[in-house]
């Protein structure tokens, strides 16, 4: 559901496969010393570059601000139809040439759309960043949408969505979007559903294309084997025949639900999914870091969070219990799932209900929040382990606009949040203890207020 989430804070011969799979997986320097230039093209596009000739490998990451949200109304699933589309032909050469030469020259190359955010990403070998680029040139700026490729897709689509149809993970997913967003963009679905997936034309991702891509909102990352010198020049080669400006329909605040709110929908299955969540902060938010460490006590940290720890390991009735701050542009939620047997349902979210209450009117621990304080900044350089993964942090800074220092000030904040601190964030973030929550199963001794699908 996140955006990098939890804040989500990546052949023609065997040996260029190998190369490849090897070059992804090595360690890079720790986070702090990684070093970051700006780099900018003759015709002004920007990119964060983390140049790095010891693997001969290139990987950029870009986003442009759009994502779901700009999906027609009455046909969400445009932006996420354009994402699987972009490789299936562009320019002059078709979806089967398209997806051989990718193949042949071993690169790399994929698109998602998220709620707020349309991503792209590009590994080469750097032997083959010539001619990569020019497959990317095409595929963002020469889509071709051709109608055979549209009902591949569509048909690879709609089969998903199918599965999903009997999935209690995405049936609870879609209705707490649902419940929490009402008719707000993020309320609709991604993927979009049957109906609409089956009316989305070759125009309705032209528009889109042409609304959504463009230098105004472009954020690039650059990490491996390329000087700044090599890459000003390939900035504009790649993206410069982009519109200079976006037309992206304005998107509102989300209003969220006052106070609590509580729906099932009965599955024949033998468990309850489970689905969480209460107003949050945006990224913006001066609090969001101690917030950040906040949760990550309750319920981000794994095997030593209280919601682990009191659901799991004292009572075993999850095998997974977690939450997580959820910030988009336009909302900051927290969210947080879990699994139980439907005999033990009540039982389980009475215990989340109650942690995180006791959150609210207590806050941590001291031990608590230095263990918290400690991890965080421990494993803060496994989000830069590869340079795909580099390159993705990159864009996500940019995007939330933290600063090029940001990876050496990090720790810093989450070393400057005090007891004081976390204790007010505690009773902010989770005030009365009223949640969003939905249920997928045949929940045994829980109300059903509401029924959805």
């Amino acid at each position: 559901m996140v955006r990098s989430l939890v804040w989500k804070f990546m052949t023609d011969t065997i040996v260029p496969a190998l190369a490849i799979a090897t070059v992804a997986s090595v360690a890079v320097s720790p986070a702090s010393a990684i070093e970051i230039e700006k780099v900018t093209s003759p015709g002004g596009i920007e990119a964060w570059l983390v140049s790095e000739a010891a693997v001969p490998l290139v990987s950029m990451q870009f986003a442009f601000d759009g994502g779901a949200a700009q999906d027609p109304a009455e046909k969400p699933g445009v932006a996420n139809l354009v994402s699987v589309l972009l490789d299936e032909g562009a320019g002059d050469i078709d979806s089967a040439a398209f997806q051989e030469k990718l193949e042949t020259l071993a690169i790399e190359m994929s698109f998602d759309a998220g709620r707020d955010t349309f991503y792209g990403n590009m590994q080469t070998l750097t032997e083959n960043l010539d001619e990569a680029a020019g497959l990317l040139r095409l595929a963002i700026t020469e889509p071709r949408f051709d109608a055979a490729a549209i009902e591949r897709m569509r048909v690879q689509t709609e089969s998903g969505l199918r599965r999903e149809l009997t999935d209690p993970d995405a049936v609870a997913g879609r209705l707490w979007s649902h419940t929490v967003f009402g008719d707000h963009p993020y309320g609709r679905p991604v993927k979009g559903t049957l109906e609409t997936v089956a009316a989305i034309g070759a125009e309705d991702l032209r528009a889109y294309h042409a609304r959504v891509f463009a230098r105004d909102t472009l954020k690039i990352a650059v990490v491996g084997d390329i000087t700044a010198d090599r890459l000003a020049p390939l900035l504009d080669e790649v993206f410069g025949d982009l519109s200079e400006k976006s037309d992206l329909t304005p998107i509102a605040e989300a209003a969220l639900p006052d106070g609590g709110v509580q729906k099932v929908v009965e599955m024949e299955i033998p468990q309850t999914v489970i689905q969480f969540g209460r107003p949050g902060l945006k990224r913006d938010d001066p609090d969001f870091v101690p917030a950040y460490v906040v949760n990550h006590i309750l319920g981000g940290g794994s095997f030593s969070s209280r919601l682990y720890q009191e659901v799991r390991e004292k009572r075993g009735l999850s095998y997974s219990v977690y939450s997580f701050l959820y910030p988009l542009d336009r909302a900051g939620l927290i969210a947080g799932g879990a699994a139980t047997r439907n005999d033990r349902a009540a039982e389980s979210l009475a215990l989340i209900d109650a942690e995180i209450l006791r959150m609210a009117e207590q806050g941590p621990t001291e031990e608590e929040l230095d263990k918290a304080k400690r991890y965080l900044k421990g494993s803060y350089p496994l989000r830069f382990d590869t340079s795909t993964k580099i390159a993705r942090q990159l864009v996500e800074i940019q995007r939330d606009d933290l600063g090029i220092d940001y990876i050496n000030t990090r720790n810093d904040l989450i070393d400057a949040v005090t007891i004081e601190d976390a204790r007010r964030v505690a009773q902010r973030l989770y005030g009365d203890g009223s949640l969003y929550v939905t249920m997928v199963g045949r929940p045994d001794g829980v109300e059903t207020p509401a029924k959805g699908g």
